[in-house]
């Protein structure tokens, strides 16, 4: 499943979030279809692939328990996916709240720490129990990840990061994201758990919608 925007201010609230598990064979096997697994994105959403090149969106939010809970399968996916296919994260903020996290992945990616710190964010928060909600509680968790912690701040604070963040909201809006875990496929398809049944079925739906996307080009 994945988290709606409704849900985001329970969050803080919650013991526990079930991660919907179990979809029919006969579902797993069903050709995807608009409007029931996936949208159809119009006006389509930019791209920064190159032509040529199909362009997946990964949106996440630290905090949200469904990501956490498919993290674990999204290197492997990733690695699978086509040479053709361009594959990127984008972390959504649905208010203001969100910010600080948004910026964090931005400065990992930034700084080339994502394959080192990325999985370790989502352990951090769901697994130690670590509020990571602000900058300065996101400053003293990265000092003791063994990272420059000036050097951090300069880029938290960066205009470059701040303008990603803006580009990263403008495209969470312009794919009409509902929830998080979610995908979107060369800026004309959107999935999530809760159309597709299950995140592990919304990978399956994105492939899918890769070939489409492909065939269209």
């Amino acid at each position: 499943m994945n988290m709606k925007r409704r849900e985001f201010s329970r969050v803080a609230a919650a013991t526990a979030l079930a991660v919907s598990t179990g979809v029919s064979a006969q579902a797993q096997m069903a050709k995807p279809q608009a409007g029931k697994d996936y949208q159809v994105v119009d006006p389509r959403a930019p791209v920064e692939a190159a032509a040529g090149k199909i362009e997946v969106v990964e949106f996440f939010w630290y905090s949200c328990p469904h990501c956490n809970a498919i993290e674990p399968t999204m290197p492997g996916w990733i690695r699978s996916l086509p040479k053709d296919v361009v594959f990127r994260r984008v972390p959504v903020a649905f208010n203001d709240s969100f910010a600080p996290q948004q910026r964090l992945y931005f400065v990992l990616e930034a700084m080339g720490l994502v394959e080192k710190l990325h999985a370790k964010v989502f352990t951090a928060i769901h697994v130690e129990k670590q509020n990571l909600a602000k900058g300065e509680a996101i400053f003293d968790w990265v000092a003791k990840q063994g990272v420059d912690r000036a050097k951090f701040e300069v880029q938290y604070n960066s205009f470059s990061i701040a303008t990603k963040s803006t580009r990263a909201t403008q495209l969470q809006n312009a794919y009409k994201v509902e929830g998080v875990p979610a995908l979107g496929v060369a800026g004309r398809f959107y999935t999530d758990g809760s159309m597709a049944g299950t995140m592990e079925r919304a990978l399956q739906v994105a492939e899918s919608l890769i070939s489409v996307a492909r065939t269209a080009h």
